[in-house]
Parts: structure tokens; C-alpha cells; sequence
């Protein structure tokens, strides 16, 4: 995945945001009232993994709230744009979990959509923890909003499986191949932007080695195309072979290898893309749907809805089957390497 590109367009696919039991309200409120321990202030200080997680989730989970309140109150979109005294785009953006929402915002919305008192603070808490920021916020408009977006979800998700038919994932890119890919894609690139880059993408790889909150659970299968296919270096694209090897090693991670005498899977009409799965929270309760990243040049596809994550199982199963298991991965990975790259 590229993440520094020049022009921006974020698409959410969903024509209405999902019911939302009172179970995950009682849950999300569960969540918000965990103090942080040694923190002291006159207002609620809600226990958050800040720095891991930023906005995001949050930021969604605060959308979904505030939608499922508007359409039980009957309030349509415009209706309440305009007693926020904004325009309807902005009120989409929040609802769809796209821009944070300022407190007395969502303390108006509140009182427009009738919310009981423990809405109003599960829906407030939301609002205060949205504005927190990930890490990756520190390297500003070198990281394109819709990509923003997907680091956050990324950093949230306990489970990550990711199918590439074209490249070694960025969260398993050595410095040699990051440096290699932006070389050639972004040869417009100076050479001081392009090591902020390459140094954003392997920051990136923090999250599979974390302790708190557990490092997700990645599983990644390759087209036995993106071995064979040579990075600008023999050099660079051995040691890429060595590292997924070496990878594959660690208990939170799993390579395979769709080997191309499987034939074309189901995946050749998906594409390259991302499946993102969320903890459960303490009752039980999903804190996030499962999610669906689809990357294109200037902007990316965040698929949440039943029937879109249906079809993609759908697929990464197919994909499940055809793929080599760990073990022979591993071997032809080490075949290719000396054969083709040493």
C-alpha cells in the first residue's frame, strides 16, 4: 500500500449505517467509564489506548450512535443539519465516522434527537475521546486523509488479512524494498520526503509487535507473482524474501503463497484488499464491524456493510483453500530467493 499520494478522494460504500443494539450502547458506555488510573481531573477522564488507537474508532462508533438516534427520532438528514446550523455534507461526515464532532455539537444533537441521559453521555464521552490523535497525525499532509482513515481501523483491528497479488504489504516491507518501491513510483519524491515515507510506512510495523493492547493477528497470502516479480536490486529483493521468512516465524504472524499453478482465484476480480477485524468488548458486543480497505491510486473503498463483508469471506476463503500452508509457503519462498535472487 502507497500512503503518501497527492490528490485525495475517500469513498464510503453503505447506504445506511447498521441498527446498533442497546447491548453495544451498554457496552460502549462500559468502555468510556474505565478511568485511567493515576490521571486526575474535574472532568470524566476516559481510559483510552490514545496513542494506538487515535480518533478513529471512536469517531465511528460516535457516527453510528448519532444516525441510529436521528432515524428513530424520525429527523431527517437536512432537518438536522439545519438546527446544527451546518451543511449537510458536514453532519454526513460525522455520521459516517469521516470528521470528529465538537461537544456542544453533539450535546445539541442530543437534545433534537430526545436522547435519554444515558445516550447523552455514552454520545458526549464519544465526542470528548474522538479528538485524541494517533501517531501517525504527527506526519501531517505527507499521509492523505483517506489513508489516515485506515491506519487508525488498522490499529485498532485484532485480526489483519491481507491478500496481494502485486506487492509485499507495507506491514511487512524492509527498508530496502520501501525505499526501492517509492524510487520507482514516486520518482517525484525528494530525497528527504522519501525517507519521511518510507520511515511513516515501517513506524507502521510497530503495531505487530506491541504488547498493549495485543498485536493483532496477521495473515497475509501472496501471488507467487510478487516473489518472482524483482524489485529494482537482487540484493534488496533477497533480503525482502529472508525477512517474510523470518516473519513468518512470530506466533501473531502468517505468510502463504498462492501459487500461480493454482490458477486465477476468485480474488482476481476483488483485487488486492484488506480484511479488518475488531476486539469484543467486555460484555461480548463487536466494538467495531468488520471492515473492508480497498486501495486505489488516489483514494480507498471502506466496505462495512453484511453483504459486502459476506463477499469478500466469500473470497479470502477461496483463497484460504488454494493457498500453500505455512510450511511449503516457506519453502518456495526460500526456492525463489536461490534461485532467482542469490
Amino acid at each position: 500500500m502507497i500512503p503518501c499520494l497527492p490528490t485525495v478522494r475517500l469513498t464510503s460504500i453503505g447506504a445506511s449505517a447498521p441498527t446498533i443494539s442497546r447491548r453495544l450502547w451498554h457496552s460502549i458506555s462500559s468502555t468510556l467509564r474505565m478511568r485511567c488510573p493515576g490521571v486526575a481531573s474535574p472532568a470524566e477522564r476516559y481510559c483510552t489506548v490514545r496513542e494506538t488507537h487515535g480518533s478513529t474508532v471512536p469517531r465511528r462508533q460516535l457516527g453510528r450512535l448519532l444516525t441510529q438516534l436521528r432515524e428513530s427520532a424520525h429527523v431527517s438528514i437536512d432537518a438536522a443539519a439545519g438546527e446544527l446550523d451546518c451543511s449537510r455534507q458536514k453532519l454526513w461526515r460525522i455520521e459516517r465516522g469521516l470528521t470528529s464532532a465538537k461537544t456542544p455539537d453533539v450535546r445539541m444533537l442530543c437534545e433534537l434527537y430526545q436522547a435519554t441521559p444515558d445516550q447523552a453521555r455514552v454520545l458526549l464521552g464519544l465526542a470528548e475521546v474522538s479528538r485524541a490523535e494517533g501517531w501517525w497525525h504527527a506526519h501531517g499532509s505527507s499521509v492523505p486523509s483517506w489513508f489516515s482513515l485506515y491506519v487508525g481501523l488498522e490499529n485498532a483491528a485484532s485480526g489483519i488479512r491481507h491478500y496481494n497479488a502485486e506487492l509485499v504489504p507495507g506491514l511487512l516491507q524492509t527498508p530496502g524494498y520501501a525505499t526501492a518501491l517509492f524510487r520507482h513510483n514516486r520518482p517525484e519524491l525528494g530525497e528527504e520526503e522519501r525517507k519521511k515515507a518510507v520511515g511513516f510506512r515501517l513506524q507502521r510495523q510497530g503495531l505487530l509487535a506491541r504488547r498493549l493492547p495485543p498485536a493483532p493477528e496477521l495473515t497475509v497470502i501472496l501471488s507467487e507473482a510478487v516473489l518472482r516479480r524483482p524489485v529494482p536490486g537482487r540484493a534488496v529483493m533477497a533480503d525482502q524474501l529472508r525477512h517474510l521468512l523470518a516473519v513468518g516465524q512470530r506466533h501473531n504472524i502468517t505468510v502463504r503463497v498462492l501459487p500461480l499453478a493454482a490458477g486465477p482465484p476468485l480474488a482476481a476480480e476483488a483485487g488486492t484488499f484488506v480484511l479488518l477485524d475488531f476486539p469484543l468488548s467486555a460484555l461480548g458486543a463487536p466494538t467495531e464491524p468488520p471492515t473492508v480497505y480497498v486501495e486505489g491510486l488516489t483514494g480507498a473503498l471502506y466496505l462495512d456493510q453484511p453483504a459486502e463483508i459476506a463477499a469478500y469471506e466469500r473470497v479470502w476463503s477461496g483463497l484460504d483453500s488454494l493457498a500453500l500452508g505455512e510450511g511449503q509457503s516457506a519453502e518456495l519462498i526460500d526456492a525463489i530467493r536461490g534461485e532467482c535472487y542469490e
